[in-house]
């Protein structure tokens, strides 16, 4: 390992948007799992910090134009989350932009919403409490409790994988634990709405009640999860998401510089 680490052969540029970037050191789990990830494929990450509270329309091609994957982080709040949501949709795309993404669920279900399924409006209930289409909500038992502590969903939980999806060939296993630190889950209300569409649901909790990790079908490479895998990640054991990611986003370097 130390060896691949002195004598790494590739470098990769990889963007964090989020709305904490002045403080490195509030994204450094993430930060150490992508690293890890370039150990395992001899190459070194060099992050590229966006600010989702500056992203816009306007400038987003020189902001996301010069990387090879673009992770999004999740976070409290609605401060940043419409660069966030941007950086999630590529709209509009940099020039010939593929991209591999590695967003948090929660933004990729509300971009995809209003984007691909027509519901104008949908938004997380956490931000927009009059959404016509609250595709993030809490769970129907939290919303009479006034201790906000209180729903938290805190901890290591199990997750069902789909078979022959990209989450389960990185894993390798099903069901796989995970750690989870969010108060919002996927509203169940809109799951047929969603199924059948690009975005597929391939991780579930086992009862089959909490969606877990997303894919979009016709990207190359886009998984979303709901909980924070960098908190597994170790630098002899890359995390199978952050491993496939990177590795992912070589790829995506190597397609442009042949183009």
């Amino acid at each position: 390992m130390v060896g691949r680490i002195k004598n790494y052969t590739r470098e990769v540029r990889i963007a964090i948007v989020g709305k904490y970037v002045e403080l490195h050191d509030a994204y450094l789990s993430i930060c150490e799992s992508l690293r890890h990830a370039g150990f395992h494929q001899e190459a070194k990450v060099n992050i590229k910090w966006v600010n989702s509270e500056h992203l816009n329309a306007a400038n987003i091609e020189a902001e996301l134009g010069d990387v090879s994957g673009i992770l999004v982080p999740g976070g409290f709040g609605d401060r940043g989350i419409e660069g966030k949501i941007l950086a999630v949709a590529l709209c509009p795309p940099p020039s010939s932009a593929v991209f591999r993404h590695l967003p948090g669920m929660q933004l990729a279900v509300v971009e995809f919403g209003p984007s691909a399924l027509g519901m104008a409006g949908a938004n997380s209930w956490e931000f927009d409490k009059g959404t016509p289409y609250p595709v993030i909500d809490l769970l129907p038992e939290q919303k009479e409790v006034e201790d906000m502590g209180g729903t938290m969903r805190l901890g290591l939980y199990p997750c069902c994988l789909k078979e022959g999806s990209k989450a389960a060939q990185l894993y390798q296993e099903s069901p796989i634990y995970e750690r989870h630190r969010h108060r919002y889950e996927f509203n169940n209300t809109f799951r047929d709405a969603f199924a059948g569409s690009e975005m597929d649901i391939v991780g579930v909790s086992l009862d089959d009640r909490l969606v877990e990790v997303i894919e979009l079908s016709s990207h190359p490479w886009f998984i979303g999860c709901q909980f924070h895998p960098e908190f597994k990640s170790r630098p002899n054991r890359p995390h199978p998401l952050f491993k496939g990611f990177v590795a992912a986003a070589l790829l995506e370097q190597e397609r442009r510089a042949a183009d």
